[in-house]
């Protein structure tokens, strides 16, 4: 991984043409773009490609959040044009070996969603594959309920840095939030709303970038 996190734009948007715009907007503030869980299943998998079309140099992920047939959605996913797919971490192990088959095979990674319950020998296994990433995620309904970043997400989060695991961290995160991730190895941070609903995105994307360079110094 980088030295220092990069920012990622989350679309989740409904409409593909809005989610477009947006990234037309914001693709030179941002280092990577995600066609997000909502947008794909909004607008198909020809999200991918068109936001490749239109970003060829950014890394782009496909957040299918993938369960089953792993090998097949990420045929669809990588021959789009991505280059990490989201794979949820209650996916039986078979899925996830034969999704990351197909991505080494494209130069392409796949990245695990934490959602509910696994452990830390879980992620072994996730290494084992050959897996190196790992997206940490306070969920929507989680922000609206009022959950923050505790010790304890923190130290989870530490564990799996610490184990070779590179974390992507999404959930409501602010440029304010960075501070609690300075020792985690953090591949990138991940704003949706944040960044496309801002007052002024460019602005926002900055702070992000500001915040960064003033934690990940050198």
């Amino acid at each position: 991984m980088t030295s220092k996190p990069r920012l990622q734009l989350a679309l989740d948007h409904t409409s593909l043409d809005a989610a477009l715009h947006t990234a037309e907007r914001l693709h030179p503030y941002v280092d990577i773009i995600e066609a997000g869980t909502i947008l794909c299943i909004s607008a198909g998998i020809q999200a991918v490609r068109a936001l490749r079309e239109r970003c060829p140099q950014h890394t782009l992920v496909a957040d299918l959040k993938v369960a089953d047939a792993g090998a097949t959605l990420a045929e669809q996913a990588f021959a789009q044009g991505a280059n990490w797919m989201t794979v949820i971490c209650a996916a039986p192990l078979a899925t996830m070996a034969s999704a990351q088959a197909v991505a080494a095979r494209h130069q392409g990674e796949i990245q695990i969603e934490l959602f509910g319950r696994w452990t830390l020998e879980d992620a072994k296994r996730w290494l084992d594959l050959g897996i190196r990433q790992a997206i940490y995620h306070r969920g929507r309904d989680a922000q609206a309920s009022g959950q923050t970043w505790s010790k304890q997400d923190l130290d989870i989060m530490k564990a799996l840095s610490d184990m070779g695991i590179e974390l992507s961290i999404t959930g409501g995160i602010t440029p304010a939030d960075l501070p609690l991730f300075k020792d985690i190895a953090v591949t990138a941070f991940i704003a949706g709303r944040a960044l496309a609903e801002a007052a002024d995105p460019i602005a926002a994307a900055r702070q992000f970038h500001s915040a960064i360079n003033d934690i990940w110094r050198g």
